[in-house]
């Protein structure tokens, strides 16, 4: 009996580990060009910083010229680097990104992190902030990869490992009450690099998502004001990560080349709940989702059962 449940699961780990795609790879961060955009303050700032000290070549973009002089002075003070490079340009312009993209030069590791989020029912939400919200965060990003791909593809003077990173947020992985815009355009994100992976892998480039909860940023204060007190029902009160946590995990995300890079224990929950037909290179993450998606899918069932009664409950209290 023994012997046939260690043949099983010795089966069992060798077939996951025949047929996981992509490979495992290892992207190097020192000396490499890192570019990130929205990089002049949050979660972009900090991982312009950590990338820095660790020897990378730095660019960030961001709108405001005054917060990317700014930035870049931070930059420089945190990790001693002097030649921090920033560009002014809105996601939003094409022709502007391929401008800022030109002028930095051959990129190695494409974060792009731009992104803004307002939160109300899609009733109350007027069209113009829907729309505000896709062009930034999905079209802008469309904007940024295309405009780096050629360059990246081409003309990365060793040929390694490069990487695309996409910084969305666990509202990629669940839909939440009020954040029907934000969320639509973070799905869309994901769509987008799995199709991405795909298309760019035999150019040795490999793309990841990055899945950070709520974040201590610039703009994590006003949304929360603004946020519906239904969605503040259903969320409750988190402890939001530092920058400086989320900075970390991304890095360490890219750099082992993860398609999924959760930043918390919830958001490793939710990537084996939602992991699909997401690419998986780690052997271990690979046995897990199989092992625990089912029991994942019971805490997810749990989970939208009290989301439900929450509402059903609001509701009843308004009427």
């Amino acid at each position: 009996m023994l012997f046939a449940i260690l043949f099983t699961s010795f089966l069992f780990l060798l077939i996951l580990y025949v047929i996981i795609r992509p490979r495992p790879v290892k992207v190097p961060i020192k000396h490499r060009h890192v570019f990130i955009t929205g990089g002049s303050s949050g979660i972009g700032l900090a991982i312009a910083k950590r990338a820095a000290i660790e020897g990378a070549r730095v660019s960030i973009m961001a709108r405001n010229i005054e917060k990317l002089e700014e930035a870049k002075k931070s930059i420089s003070l945190a990790s001693g680097a002097l030649d921090v490079c920033i560009f002014s340009a809105d996601a939003r312009d094409y022709d502007a990104v391929q401008r800022a993209v030109n002028d930095a030069g051959p990129i190695d590791v494409l974060v792009v992190n731009h992104g803004v989020y307002e939160h109300d029912v899609l009733e109350r939400q007027g069209l113009d902030v829907v729309k505000n919200i896709i062009e930034v965060n999905l079209i802008g990003s469309f904007n940024v990869i295309k405009a780096a791909l050629p360059l990246m593809k081409k003309d990365r003077k060793d040929k390694g490992p490069a990487s695309i990173a996409l910084m969305v947020s666990q509202a990629a992985q669940v839909g939440i009450y009020g954040y029907t815009a934000y969320s639509a355009s973070n799905f869309g994100l994901r769509g987008l690099a799995e199709a991405l992976q795909q298309e760019v892998i035999s150019d040795n480039i490999h793309v990841s998502l990055i899945f950070p909860p709520d974040t201590e940023t610039p703009g994590y204060k006003e949304a929360k004001r603004t946020m519906p007190e239904l969605t503040k029902t259903i969320v409750g009160s988190p402890v939001p990560m530092k920058t400086d946590d989320v900075a970390l995990k991304t890095l360490q995300g890219i750099k082992s080349g993860n398609f999924i890079v959760p930043c918390n224990f919830l958001g490793h929950v939710l990537a084996i709940a939602t992991t699909g037909l997401s690419p998986q290179r780690s052997f271990i993450m690979a046995a897990m989702e199989v092992v625990f998606a089912g029991i994942c899918r019971l805490i997810g069932l749990a989970y939208l059962w009290e989301t439900y009664r929450s509402i059903e409950m609001w509701h009843n209290k308004q009427k």
